[in-house]
């Protein structure tokens, strides 16, 4: 017998090993030092504290070690989510698990700190500060020395390339802190870093009406030299799409401060270029790559990419552009591309068949593409998060039942397939299917996690639970602010890490140790900074915020600045309060959100005097600039709703009591279902307890001014409700009943 034959494995674990699990302590045993904590999939552990043990409180970019100021055994307390990073012994049996560090989210049962009104906002300024001086350390805003690459520390690592995407994302990420913090500086690197853009970077074709962008510019002294097609890999010698709309978003984030014309133009030349060149009007959705020469798709060429179309090139223009863009005109033109990016989406990319992650790459067909390059038969953890969430935002533009559907199951599918239940966190890349005797869909390359999935899954779970009101969507809400905010903030050098490690210790090695690259620059981190505080604030601790604009005098259409933060659920938020050069200021429509702007007073010719003659007659004249501060807050209403949207029959039911205050929300709300043309639209009132005169003569109003075939049904209302609508000779213009013959399937609150 050989050795060979003797040879036995042995894959259990004998040794110890350091990890996290993060999960809610379940109980306290001080005379044993230990305690119980549950995982975020119910799993149950004992932990032991030694004597070396220690604690400290999340803490925030920007701030000091956050002691918690008493011992371990006075702070853990049954019901806190915490993070315990320890050593797993093997003894007995089992495991002996000793903790080491714990991190707890606040200082008191259900505290967490990132739900503070500023966290986010802090954050932001933390990032900016950082990026700020990593790009222009001297204070002066050049973009001629600004470098893709970044080290750990924030110095900039000389090359001679430029990468348009790279430049843009910075701009984004600028552009976002001035909203959030109205600090000059971001704005100027914002408007400035446009600019650059626009001169070195754009091509403008007359003759076809578009705008292109290159991938890159070297630069070598005063030699510059542009670069259209992609040097990167996965898309070397092509125009991708996704580097074309995301060229877009540092520019329009700045066009909703600015409203400058010419970036709006911008926009419309370069969506003339995806209409014109990547869109398929046959078979819809818009193809991932053209060939730099003839533009073609279908160029043989472009090799692996020929005839392609993927997540990148249909569903990135929502987050990237396309929703700012619309916040910023409210023009039905791109609330219509919105519309039409999510029905492609859930058309084609579920895949429940044969995987619970959707399909992301696809030939022009629509037929799977498994073999292409990298990606092969995988599946982007983040891409399905990021779908669910931005299903959400057009939802609340143009509800549909298929949206709330199909963004419901990914998030209720995704915690068990790519969240990381024991440390927390959500994974990378991994195979979509699990092949014979796998329990486990296996990482394709690692377990680490990165940044910018993070921000998907936290942005994704606060919307939906900021629409739903679901309190499984909060809960992994605040399990993935929890895991972000302990492991990715970078306290000795700013900024945040590319990527950690499944225990959370941040992985710095190659390429994922920069916090500038082609893959890294100021968009994913301050995207999640402006919209976690959006949703957080507004939706979910009902608390009042500030965004800041410094629109051009004359430059928008009709004077109109539209300063809604985000595409929200209807009726949930107003515009509260306006200040213009520090001055309140009250032209404004709080539910449009919406401010009319003053004209500038026009320039007099006396100010072309030399400051040296005097100018004795001239009087003082209003600023050159319109500093705009807007405070958006919840809207006090004293009633709920939930919508069905089933086989085109519209129900929405009404709780609580629509009284005076509450008219303007309630109308927001009729006209949005109105505006999805239902087959059927009714009205359950079993829940609602009274309502103003003034509240049924908006339901009195939009019924008069529907398109529908059928009058608006109203079920279950009691006689007080009946009275006020008869009182207002409302009453017999509405089909009326006191049954219900509607479906209860699909509820959207």
């Amino acid at each position: 017998m050989t050795a060979e034959t003797n040879k036995q494995t042995n894959n259990s674990i004998s040794f110890p090993f350091s990890d996290t699990i993060a999960g809610y302590i379940t109980s306290v045993d001080n005379g044993k030092k230990t305690f119980g904590l549950r995982t975020s999939d119910g799993r149950e552990f004992e932990v032991k504290t030694t004597d070396t043990s220690y604690g400290e409180l999340l803490r925030n970019l920007g701030e000091a070690y956050q002691d918690p100021g008493t011992s371990l055994e006075h702070i853990l307390e049954a019901g806190k989510y915490v993070f315990a990073y320890g050593i797993f012994y093997p003894e007995g049996g089992g495991f002996t698990f000793e903790a080491k560090h714990i991190i707890f989210t606040g200082p008191e049962l259900g505290d967490y700190r990132f739900e503070k009104q500023d966290w986010w906002i802090n954050q932001i300024r933390s990032l900016a500060e950082f990026y700020f001086n990593a790009q222009f350390a001297d204070g002066n805003v050049d973009y001629s020395t600004y470098r893709t690459h970044l080290t750990l520390e924030g110095q900039r690592i000389e090359s001679n390339r430029q990468e348009t995407d790279t430049i843009s994302r910075m701009i984004y990420g600028f552009a976002s802190a001035f909203l959030l913090t109205g600090e000059d500086r971001y704005l100027e690197a914002a408007e400035k870093g446009t600019e650059y853009l626009r001169e070195h970077m754009r091509a403008v074709d007359e003759d076809e009406n578009i705008v292109y962008w290159y991938h890159a510019m070297d630069v070598q002294g005063s030699h510059k030299r542009k670069i259209l097609a992609s040097q990167f890999g996965d898309d070397y010698d092509a125009i991708p799409a996704y580097e074309q709309i995301y060229a877009l978003a540092g520019p329009i984030q700045t066009y909703r401060i600015t409203g400058d014309s010419r970036i709006l133009r911008d926009a419309e030349m370069t969506i003339n270029l995806f209409d014109k060149f990547f869109l398929d009007p046959e078979k819809g959705g818009y193809f991932s790559h053209v060939d730099p020469i003839t533009f073609d798709p279908r160029a043989e060429s472009l090799g692996q990419d020929r005839a392609r179309k993927n997540w990148n090139s249909v569903g990135d223009h929502a987050p990237a552009y396309l929703i700012n863009l619309w916040l910023a005109t409210g023009e039905d033109k791109y609330a219509d591309f919105l519309v039409n990016t999510a029905d492609t989406i859930a058309q084609h990319f579920p895949d429940p068949e044969h995987s619970p992650f959707v399909q992301e790459k696809f030939h022009e067909d629509w037929s799977h593409d498994t073999t292409w390059g990298w990606q092969q038969n995988r599946a982007v953890v983040g891409h399905n998060l990021k779908i669910a969430w931005n299903l959400m935002r057009i939802n609340h533009l143009r509800p549909h039942e298929q949206y709330t559907t199909l963004a419901k199951k990914i998030a209720a599918i995704m915690p068990t397939v790519g969240m990381d239940t024991q440390r927390a966190g959500w994974y990378d890349v991994v195979e979509r299917v699990r092949k014979e005797g796998e329990e486990w869909h296996r990482f394709v390359w690692h377990d680490r996690k990165a940044w910018w999935q993070q921000e998907q899954a936290i942005l994704a779970y606060l919307i939906l639970h900021g629409s739903l009101k679901e309190p499984e969507h909060l809960r992994l809400a605040r399990e993935s602010s929890a895991f972000y905010n302990a492991f990715f903030p970078d306290h000795d050098n700013g900024g945040v890490y590319f990527n950690v490690l499944g225990n959370g210790l941040p992985y710095l090695l190659g390429t994922e140790r920069l916090k500038g690259s082609h893959s890294m620059s100021g968009y994913h981190s301050f995207e999640l900074c402006y919209l976690a505080s959006v949703y957080t604030n507004l939706l979910i601790t009902k608390k009042p915020m500030d965004f800041y604009f410094k629109p051009i005098s004359g430059a928008l259409k009709d004077d109109i600045l539209r300063v809604q933060p985000d595409i929200l659920p209807p009726g949930s938020v107003q515009l509260e309060e306006v200040w213009i050069n520090g001055e309140p200021y009250h032209d404004f429509d709080p539910v449009a959100m919406t401010i009319k702007l003053p004209r500038l007073q026009e320039h007099h010719t006396l100010e072309e005097r030399p400051t040296w003659s005097g100018n004795p007659t001239l009087s003082p004249t209003a600023t050159r600039e319109l500093k705009v501060r807007a405070r958006i807050a919840p809207v006090g209403i004293t009633f709920d709703s939930e919508l069905d949207i089933v086989d085109g029959i519209a129900q929405l039911r009404l709780f609580g009591n629509v009284n005076n205050g509450a008219e303007n929300t309630l109308k927001v709300l009729l006209d949005t279902i109105i505006s999805t043309h239902p087959k059927q639209f009714v009205l359950n009132l079993e829940n609602l307890q009274s309502i103003s005169k003034e509240a049924a003569r908006v339901m009195s109003f939009v019924n008069e001014k529907s398109d529908l075939d059928k009058s608006i049904q109203i079920i279950g209302a009691n006689d007080s409700i009946k009275d006020v609508l008869r009182s207002v000779d409302a009453l017999e213009q509405f089909d009326v009943s006191d049954v219900e013959e509607t479906p209860k399937e699909g509820a959207v609150r």
